[in-house]
């Protein structure tokens, strides 16, 4: 039985902004927000969501620009701009006392909205978040992966068409991502991308005062032991787990692990 309760959107940074809801219903549940990296919209995390909503009251944001949020060549998509959204979505939840959550990009975004006057916060998971920057090694990914896969879906594309990128992925997750992947606004995607190496994550760890926990892929080449070492040395208290088995993607590579490493963590 799915725990999916409803999608929605609400008005919130000034655009609309759309989520779905996982939960079990009756009893009161902590609230979890999940902000999906730079090609996944909401509903590619469901298979995460549904085990999530076992503990939380869970939602998962469309970031702008992907699936069913604003989007278009008159928004901005900018670090700061989408953590804005981010402070501004969990406000207009009346989120308290909840869990944050982010893969990759999100967990970006999450560090900056915590910078930027995100409150409510009980802990901040941050899972793979690319850290690359200014002076930095490049992100491991390359923009035409994202690019290409774009364009093809805009075109119309097949779960076997989606083997060509996502090779590992079972039949279902490739049928969920090829329909849609159109979705995701170039622009908005190019903007992420180039925000990997142009803007500087690191600046605002220091800063955090909620409990942090750092997920780091195994096989991912996303974070190294050096990049670890820096992070801790900036958030002294962070609580890091390791996925030994999973690429960057880290739930579609080993669902079980992820969870232990969440329960490890104490976020379940």
């Amino acid at each position: 039985m799915s725990n999916f309760q409803y999608g929605a959107h609400v008005n919130a940074n000034g655009i609309r902004q759309h989520y779905l809801k996982y939960g079990k219903g009756g009893k009161p549940q902590p609230a979890l927000l999940l902000i999906p990296g730079i090609t996944s919209p909401a509903v590619t995390w469901g298979f995460v969501a549904e085990q999530l909503s076992e503990y939380f009251e869970t939602y998962v944001v469309d970031v702008r620009g992907r699936g069913l949020s604003s989007t278009g060549g008159d928004l901005s998509y900018d670090p700061d701009t989408c953590a804005d959204d981010i402070v501004a979505l969990s406000k207009a939840l009346g989120l308290k006392d909840f869990v944050v959550l982010g893969h990759s990009m999100g967990a970006r975004f999450i560090t900056r909205a915590l910078a930027r006057g995100l409150q409510g916060v009980s802990k901040a998971v941050l899972v793979d978040p690319p850290v690359s920057g200014p002076n930095r090694r490049d992100y491991p990914s390359k923009l035409p992966w994202y690019v290409d896969s774009i364009r093809r879906s805009n075109l119309g594309m097949s779960a076997e068409d989606m083997l060509d990128f996502c090779p590992t992925w079972t039949h279902e997750q490739r049928q969920l991502r090829a329909q849609w992947l159109h979705t995701c606004y170039e622009p908005a995607i190019v903007k992420s991308f180039q925000d990997f190496h142009e803007d500087d994550f690191h600046q605002d760890l220091s800063s955090i005062t909620v409990p942090v926990v750092l997920m780091v892929a195994g096989k991912g080449g996303v974070i190294m032991p050096d990049d670890e070492k820096e992070i801790v040395e900036l958030i002294p208290d962070v609580n890091v787990q390791h996925v030994v088995d999973a690429g960057h993607m880290i739930p579609w590579d080993d669902f079980d692990g992820f969870f232990a490493a969440l329960s490890s963590a104490d976020v379940i």
